[in-house]
C-alpha cells in the first residue's frame, strides 16, 4: 500500500516528531544504559562480597526484607544481560550468607537484583572509581547482623567500615625472648578474593600461592614449641592493608611476615627479595615501584572508607618506629639468608620502601618476594608443592636464626 505524497512542511513535523520520540527513549535508558561487563562473588566464613562492574558508574538504591531475609538492589540505567541473568550459577552451596540470586527487569530502566540470604545481614554498598583493569564497580558486602564476638577479624573489620580503626592497642614495651614466652607470629598471604594479585603468564594467581605458602609457614610455626602463628586471611577473601595491620596488632604479634610473588614487565627478571619499611623512601626504584604497587590493593581490592588511620600515617613512631625497623631488617637478612639457600637472590641485602602493610610502629615487619610470578621458570616453581615447602622452611629456618641471634620481643 503506498501513501500519498506529503509535502516539505509534513516531512519536518514527522521528522521532529521522530527526533522528539528517539530522544524520550535515550532518557529512559534504552539508548544510554550502563553495560554490566561481569559479576563475581567472593564468599567467606567473615563476609561475602558481590561486584558488579559495568561501563559507567551505577546509579542504585537498596533495601532489605525479611520472613525471608532478603536484600534488594535496583539498578539504574541498566538493561537485564545474561550476566546478570546468571547471577546465581556464581552463588557456592557453602556460602555462608547467601543462599540464592536472581535478577529481572523490574522496569524500563531498572534491573532487580534480590539476593536471599540464610541469615540477616548488615549490607555495605558502595561504589568505586576505575583502576587498573577495572571498570566502574557496585560492590555490595554482607557482613552479619549480629557480631561473631570470637572472630577478631570481623571486629577490625566492622571498626574500619565505621572508620574506627585507629582505636586500637596502645605501644607495647620491648624485651628480650625467654624460653618460657610464646612468640605470636603473624602471616599475611598477599591479596585475596577481588584483589588476585600478580598474574603469571600461564595464569596462576599470586594471592593462591602465596596463601598456600603461608600455610606451610604456620604448620611449621606452630609446630615450634614457644611458638604460635596466625594468618590474617585463610580463604579468599580481600582484606584492607589497614585491617591486616590492625589484627597483628590485637593479636599482640610478635613479627609480622607479608608473603608475596614479585612480577615485572620483564619476563626473564627472577630471584627472591625481602623488603623492610623505610623511613626516608625507598631504596631503589625498583622498590618504590613496588611499595606503591602493593599499597594499591586497597584501591583494586576496594575499600569503602578512604579515612586515614594512625598506625599506616605518613608521620612515622619516631623512636619506636626506628627500632622496629633496625629489627626488621635484622630479621629480613636472616630471612633473605636462608631464601639464598633455595633460590636465586634478586637483590643480595634487604631493600626498603614505604609499604602501607609494614607501619604497624612496634612489630618488626617485612615483606618476602618468594619469587617472580612473571617468570615462567619462577612460575612453575610457585605452583609446586616442593617448592612451596622448601620456601616455607626457609623463612621458619630465617626465623629461627632472628631469635637465636638475640632479638627482642614486641611485647612483654
Amino acid at each position: 500500500m503506498s501513501l500519498p505524497p506529503c509535502d516539505s512542511r509534513r516531512r519536518q513535523l514527522i521528522g521532529a516528531a521522530a527526533a522528539t520520540f528517539f530522544l524520550s527513549v535515550s532518557r529512559i535508558g534504552f539508548a544510554s544504559s550502563s553495560q554490566i561487563v561481569a559479576v563475581r562473588v567472593w564468599p567467606s566464613s567473615t563476609y561475602t562480597r558481590v561486584t558488579i562492574e559495568a561501563s559507567e558508574a551505577i546509579r542504585y538504591k537498596h533495601f532489605s526484607l525479611a520472613e525471608p531475609n532478603r536484600l534488594v538492589i535496583d539498578l539504574e540505567g541498566v538493561q537485564l544481560t545474561g550476566i546478570l541473568q546468571d547471577i546465581n550459577k556464581q552463588i557456592q552451596g557453602a556460602d555462608p550468607f547467601i543462599q540464592t540470586a536472581r535478577a529481572g527487569q523490574f522496569n524500563s530502566n531498572t534491573v532487580r537484583l534480590v539476593l536471599d540470604l540464610r541469615n540477616e545481614v548488615k549490607p555495605q554498598i558502595f561504589s568505586l572509581q576505575p583502576i587498573g583493569e577495572y571498570r566502574h564497580r557496585l560492590v555490595v558486602d554482607l557482613y552479619p547482623a549480629s557480631g561473631q564476638q570470637d572472630d577478631p577479624l570481623l571486629a577490625l573489620l566492622q571498626d574500619y567500615n565505621k572508620g574506627q580503626l585507629n582505636e586500637q592497642a596502645p605501644l607495647g614495651s620491648k624485651g628480650r625472648a625467654d624460653k618460657n614466652r610464646i612468640i605470636t607470629v603473624v602471616i599475611d598471604p598477599g591479596h585475596g578474593g577481588e584483589d588476585p594479585g600478580a598474574v603469571g603468564p600461564s595464569g596462576v594467581y599470586e594471592k593462591d600461592v602465596v596463601l598456600r605458602i603461608s600455610r606451610q609457614l604456620k604448620k611449621l610455626i606452630d609446630g615450634e614449641k614457644n611458638m604460635k602463628a596466625h594468618l590474617t586471611r585463610d580463604e579468599d577473601v580481600f582484606i584492607p592493608l589497614g585491617v591486616r595491620v590492625a589484627k597483628a596488632r590485637k593479636l599482640g604479634a610478635d613479627l609480622f611476615i607479608s608473603i608475596h610473588a614479585d612480577a615485572v614487565a620483564n619476563r626473564s627478571a627472577n630471584g627472591s627479595s625481602v623488603f623492610a619499611l623505610s623511613e626516608n623512601g625507598a631504596t631503589s626504584s625498583v622498590a618504590r615501584l613496588l611499595a606503591k604497587s602493593q599499597n594499591d590493593a586497597d584501591l583494586i581490592g576496594g575499600v569503602k572508607i578512604s579515612g586515614k588511620d594512625r598506625y599506616l600515617a605518613h608521620t612515622l613512631f619516631d623512636l619506636t618506629q626506628t627500632a622496629t625497623i633496625n629489627d626488621s631488617l635484622k630479621l629480613g637478612k636472616s630471612v633473605l639468608g636462608k631464601m639464598g639457600n633455595l633460590n636465586r637472590l634478586h637483590k643480595p641485602q634487604v631493600e626498603q620502601a614505604g609499604f602501607a602493610v609494614l607501619k604497624a610502629p612496634d612489630i618488626p615487619s617485612i615483606l618476602v618476594e618468594t619469587a617472580f610470578i612473571s617468570n615462567y621458570e619462577e612460575e612453575r616453581k610457585l605452583v609446586s608443592p616442593a617448592f612451596q615447602q622448601q620456601m616455607a622452611e626457609a623463612i621458619m629456618s630465617g626465623v629461627r636464626q632472628y631469635f637465636a641471634q638475640g632479638a627482642v620481643l614486641a611485647r612483654i
